[in-house]
């Protein structure tokens, strides 16, 4: 149960959202971000004032003020949050639930709100997905090319420890995909589902390296 919402009715209905390409958050994970353009220093008072709740939603492309926004998201809480000297907000925001934008509220703030319809997507509210079937073997052996060709690296012992629903989660927010795959893995509705879409992106990304061209800390 995330943060004691049991139905998608007992979220707020109409929320402030973050647009922001290349980025995503998804039920349970982590989104650090450093708040410092005015319109969204409002927008985390206005959120901290009420029920802390923030939309994670990628724009498409960084054109003018108000750009087009992808018509999925996911809602998150402050769970952190911290002022800087500089009048910088850090936060954390923890998912709760992804939504599909229903309409964009028209509105005097500085910031965008939009109707958010959580109800495709009820079950990110159930709690952590076990994965049972999950081959994590294979799917390590599909990151490691890929990490090494980027010069990337993770604790190998917290990846082979970690549940999987944490693991997938985690490199799906975290990697640097395009806007486009990380639209791809947020819409996919299941744990299995996304682990299917990461494991594609990592397979053909990582293509060309062979073991031999690894450092030695991702062999």
């Amino acid at each position: 149960m995330a943060q004691g919402y049991v139905r998608s009715s007992d979220l707020p209905q109409v929320i402030p959202v973050f647009p922001l390409p290349g980025v995503i958050l998804l039920s349970r994970g982590q989104l650090p971000l450093n708040v410092y353009e005015p319109r969204y220093l409002n927008m985390v008072d206005d959120a901290m004032a009420g029920d802390r709740i923030v939309g994670m939603i990628q724009s498409i492309g960084l054109a003018g003020e108000r750009p087009p926004l992808m018509r999925v998201g996911c809602a998150g809480r402050i769970t952190s949050f911290a002022e800087t000297s500089d009048g910088r907000y850090l936060i954390t925001l923890t998912g709760i639930s992804r939504f599909r934008i229903a309409t964009e509220i028209q509105t005097k703030a500085p910031y965008r709100q939009v109707r958010a319809d959580f109800a495709e997507y009820e079950h990110d509210l159930d709690g952590p997905d076990p994965y049972e079937n999950f081959d994590r073997d294979h799917f390590l052996d599909v990151l490691r090319p890929y990490l090494g060709g980027r010069g990337l690296d993770i604790d190998w012992d917290t990846a082979r420890a970690a549940p999987a629903e944490a693991l997938i989660n985690s490199l799906s927010m975290g990697l640097p995909f395009e806007p486009a795959e990380k639209q791809a893995l947020i819409e996919a509705r299941h744990l299995h589902e996304r682990n299917a879409v990461l494991t594609a992106l990592l397979q053909i990304d990582g293509a060309g390296h062979s073991d031999e061209d690894l450092p030695p800390s991702v062999q």
